[in-house]
């Protein structure tokens, strides 16, 4: 019996938690995620970003799941020219059933104040972004023939990069000229696009990115043509 009652005693005791010590860890550890996440946000926001492709009508310049890295125009500002890829914010789904303006050919936008705005343009809460090519910027005048084909000021553009050497006239801004300030795209898929042969021509102000080059897969690393 007192060996037992030897071997009891004998037992480390279990220590209490310093409640006060793991709850200081904690708040460090909590801390340190919201700067790592500020960071992350000014650098997404302003200087650039990787991002991932979703949708079908790039390709086959960008195809689904490539990573692409994206250069912010917030401090790179950079004029932009036909044949760019870029990135900009999707515009207002007036749907395609809608009677709308066709002589306003700029793309309609949601307007958020204070902190909806706070939240869906620098935290990116809502926020959908397209990646299209540039057909025409200001002062261009873009029509679609019958017979599927671009033409920049009268003249039909050559376009290698496309999927099919078609582009379909099904949308509302088929014979536009690009008003100063913005850009007028097209997906190099183009039976699969939705751009501004629907939506219109793109304030250059909600451009949110030029295509740098693909970074992913590894084998096809190198800019996009």
């Amino acid at each position: 019996m007192k060996e037992k009652m030897d071997d009891y005693y004998s037992k480390p005791k279990r220590k209490n938690i310093d409640w006060k010590k793991l709850s200081k860890e904690i708040l460090e550890w909590v801390i340190c995620f919201i700067i790592a996440y500020v960071i992350y946000l000014f650098i997404n926001y302003f200087i650039g970003t990787i991002s991932g492709v979703k949708q079908v009508s790039m390709f086959p310049t960008a195809r689904e799941n490539e990573r692409l890295l994206i250069q912010r125009p917030k401090i790179f500002k950079k004029k932009i020219q036909r044949g760019d890829i870029i990135t900009f914010e999707a515009p207002k789904d007036i749907g395609y059933f809608e009677e709308i303006d066709s002589n306003d050919v700029v793309a309609e936008y949601n307007n958020y104040k204070y902190l909806k705005s706070f939240m869906y343009n620098f935290v990116g809460i809502g926020k959908v972004s397209y990646i299209k090519r540039v057909i025409g910027v200001a002062g261009d005048h873009v029509v679609i023939n019958e017979e599927g084909q671009v033409l920049v000021n009268d003249e039909k553009i050559d376009e290698p990069y496309l999927h099919e050497q078609f582009t379909s006239k099904t949308g509302e801004y088929m014979d536009v000229t690009v008003p100063v300030g913005c850009v007028y795209v097209m997906g190099d898929n183009r039976q699969e696009s939705k751009d501004s042969r629907f939506f219109g021509c793109i304030p250059v102000s909600r451009v949110d990115g030029y295509v740098l080059a693909r970074i992913w897969p590894l084998n096809k690393i190198g800019k996009l043509k």
